[in-house]
């Protein structure tokens, strides 16, 4: 069971995703956007396993969010979401922070497969 942070704007993608991970025993906390995250992540005390962001989002996108996160909790795992292409290329130039960039559309199988393998223990 893990800690996962869930930052996204459409209301629908995100109530799939916290289900599907609530479904896999994960405690979620979800935010609208990059900026109530960042207050999330701030106002946590017990520290978040999972930081899983959209990329294009209003406020604060998902990449200013993740440089963010990664400063403020650099054994956090980072995970992004997006449904644009040029969106992936810019995430590349962040590679080093982040474990993974997964594709919109998803299933649920996808997402809650991708967050096992982001949560696995490295060796």
């Amino acid at each position: 069971m893990a800690r996962v942070l869930i930052a996204e704007d459409e209301d629908a993608v995100r109530g799939l995703v916290a289900r599907a991970l609530e479904d896999d025993g994960h405690i979620i906390t979800t935010a609208a956007d990059g900026a109530e995250a960042l207050d999330a992540l701030a106002d946590d005390v017990g520290g978040y396993d999972l930081l899983l962001t959209d990329i294009k989002m209003p406020v604060l996108d998902g990449l200013s969010l993740a440089m963010a996160a990664a400063c403020e909790r650099p054994d956090m795992v980072i995970m992004l979401m997006t449904g644009y292409a040029e969106q992936r290329e810019r995430a590349h130039n962040i590679d080093a922070l982040v474990h993974d960039v997964v594709p919109k559309p998803f299933s649920v199988e996808q997402i809650r497969l991708a967050v096992r393998e982001a949560l696995a223990p490295r060796h």
